[in-house]
């Protein structure tokens, strides 16, 4: 007798909905799927006990008669493709076959449909699979399922759904999700009899703010790009907005809700250093691509895509989100709270953020002539943009990077300085004309922060901080471009180190020696330090560079960070002068000249905000003055 036997479908539905149908948030998703694929323009979603009880979808679509109604059910039945080649041209966000199988045999199952030619719509009702009843309905077109009782019959997988709130939770980011990308559609959803949000608005911006506060979308970053290979468009949260969870990024492939490891990468890699450790930028992207180059046939869920070459979409993704990126001016300008307005005029406070970010409409010339001129009290007219393809060479000389300020130089007009056009400029409107040969307006307010007038206000900046991203700046072109950056000591200083900190200091010694740190050995643990870059404070030569080993180590425990760039954060927080530290004028001047030569003056190395404005009409809300 043979002991290999073919399973009952039942058994293998069951077994299949333990991929297909993982939570009641598969479920939900399926479904409308399935909505999307029949035309429909309204759909409503509505469960009871966070999915456990209930899911109703209700759709417009185009409905279905018997036959197709009583094969919908079946495994691996399906309106969507033929044959194998369909796949390589898939149009429909619905291909397996399994889903409404699998669901059926894990619940008790009702479907309701109705034809535009029919006058009596179809209901058939399913009990772990097995059709249980079939009759004649009332309904409007469109098809109408119902799911009740969800796992009833597996008991071991109810038995690991999670609590209320988190099974609510990914259903309610499910619906979320397709409502921002099919904004053509009208959605209604409910939980437990309340109305939850009823869109019909076809603007994706709007769309935004009914989930996330009605300012959210004046801070989102526009995205349109299109060539013969790939089209992009969608939005980027400014870095204000960063999360410390994923949930609040969607990459729509062929508007397909998807997951792919690369692209949040490439996103994560583009905003770089203006984004906090560990946390995330609000992401919303429509990728459009031949469907023979995507590979949608990789899990039963349909979440995960492969790309036939993923090395050339990236290729031309990720400068499309830096560049993007970069033609913001990311200052933030302080909000006044509501409860700090005094006018009788009521006013809202945005739901997710205390700072602004404002966008620039022409970015034309850097800030080191934006700089220079504010000083000067005028400024040039706006001067054709540089390519963005500046190399380091073109950025740094190596006399910029002799000592602590850069050389002053004659700056005429339509000279683009030493920094790159990732820069921002004030604008007239904000400069203060001074008197030719004045001296500009600074302030530094309890040895911390520098307080400069512009004039819409003020602009105030972090000095640690902006010390901090100049010197990482300039440590890492130091360290790509081998450029002499060494001091020699009078007096070697000697360094004995614990084992842990000598085996850190053998991993970055080539580095540190292109940074400027001339160290020889000098016994077991023991470096001699006989030369030291020439931003390293006279006296502090040992501290700073056991400080630096000791950063550098945590922050590899912590972060993935390249080696150059850690040992370049390292440096630069270690070295960079601290709050309480008094600044001469010139020392202010020449730190703000500084900040304004690099190419990322609004953060610093580990993404905390440097520049921060605060608005005339913001100081007269406060004071009841509006």
């Amino acid at each position: 007798m043979a002991i290999i036997a073919r399973l009952p479908d039942i058994v293998a539905n069951k077994i299949s909905a333990g991929e297909v149908v993982q939570r009641p948030a598969s479920v939900v998703k399926e479904l409308i799927e399935n909505c999307i694929d029949a035309g429909a323009d309204k759909i409503t979603v509505a469960i009871k006990d966070a999915g456990k009880g209930l899911i109703r979808i209700v759709d417009n679509g185009a409905g279905m008669l018997r036959e197709d109604a009583l094969l919908c059910v079946e495994r691996f039945a399906t309106s969507k493709i033929t044959g194998i080649d369909d796949l390589d041209s898939l149009q429909s966000l619905g291909f397996r076959g399994e889903a409404l199988a699998s669901i059926s045999s894990v619940s008790h199952f009702e479907l309701k449909t109705r034809t535009a030619t029919q006058t009596l719509g179809l209901r058939l009702r399913y009990e772990g699979g097995i059709l249980a009843e079939e009759s004649g309905v009332q309904g409007e077109q469109g098809t109408t399922i119902s799911v009740r009782n969800l796992f009833f019959n597996v008991p071991a997988r109810r038995k690991f759904l999670k609590s209320n709130a988190t099974e609510y939770q990914h259903i309610f980011e499910i619906v979320k999700s397709f409502s921002l990308a099919y904004p053509e559609i009208e959605w209604r959803m409910y939980s437990d009899d309340e109305e939850l949000f009823h869109l019909k608005t076809p603007v994706i911006l709007e769309r935004l703010n009914v989930f996330y506060g009605d300012d959210f979308a004046g801070s989102m970053i526009k995205i349109s790009e299109e060539n013969d290979f790939l089209s992009i468009r969608g939005f980027l949260g400014k870095p204000v907005m960063q999360k410390r969870r994923k949930l609040d990024q969607y990459f729509f492939i062929n508007r397909r809700l998807v997951q792919n490891r690369m692209l949040s990468q490439a996103v994560q890699q583009a905003y770089g250093d203006l984004l906090v450790e560990r946390q995330t930028p609000f992401i919303l992207l429509f990728l459009g691509i031949d469907p023979s180059r995507v590979d949608v046939n990789v899990h039963p869920a349909k979440l995960e895509i492969r790309f036939d070459d993923e090395r050339s979409v990236r290729n031309m993704f990720y400068p499309v989100i830096k560049r993007a990126i970069q033609l913001q001016d990311f200052s933030p300008d302080i909000e006044a709270r509501e409860s700090d307005n005094f006018s009788s005029q009521p006013s809202r406070e945005s739901s997710y953020r205390k700072l602004a970010f404002q966008d620039i409409p022409n970015r034309s010339i850097s800030t080191s002539d934006l700089y220079a001129n504010y000083q000067a009290g005028s400024f040039h007219e706006h001067v054709a943009p540089r390519d963005f393809s500046l190399k380091h060479e073109e950025m740094l000389s190596p006399h910029s990077v002799s000592g602590n300020v850069l050389p002053e130089r004659e700056l005429k007009e339509g000279d683009e300085g030493l920094s790159s056009l990732l820069l921002s400029r004030l604008s007239d409107e904000e400069a203060v004309p001074n008197p030719k040969g004045a001296e500009p307006k600074i302030w530094q307010l309890h040895n911390k922060y520098l307080v400069c007038q512009i004039r819409t206000g003020l602009m105030i900046i972090d000095q640690h901080v902006a010390h901090e991203r100049v010197l990482y700046e300039r440590a890492v072109d130091v360290m790509h471009q081998n450029v002499p950056n060494s001091q020699q000591l009078l007096f070697p200083q000697k360094v004995e180190f614990r084992l842990w900190e000598y085996e850190v200091f053998e991993e970055i010694r080539e580095d540190l020696d292109r940074l400027g740190f001339n160290l020889r050995k000098f016994g077991k643990q023991t470096v001699m330090i006989e030369g030291v870059p020439q931003d390293v404070k006279p006296g502090s030569e040992v501290t700073i560079l056991q400080d630096m080993i000791a950063e550098y180590q945590d922050n590899a425990s912590r972060l993935k960070l390249e080696k150059r760039d850690n040992l370049a954060k390292s440096y630069s927080c270690r070295n960079a002068i601290m709050a309480g530290q008094k600044l001469t004028l010139e020392e202010m001047r020449t730190l703000i000249d500084n900040l304004f030569a690099t190419r990322e003056p609004y953060s610093c190395p580990h993404g905390r905000p440097v520049i921060i404005k605060l608005s005339l009409d913001q100081l007269d809300r406060m004071f009841g003055r509006k």
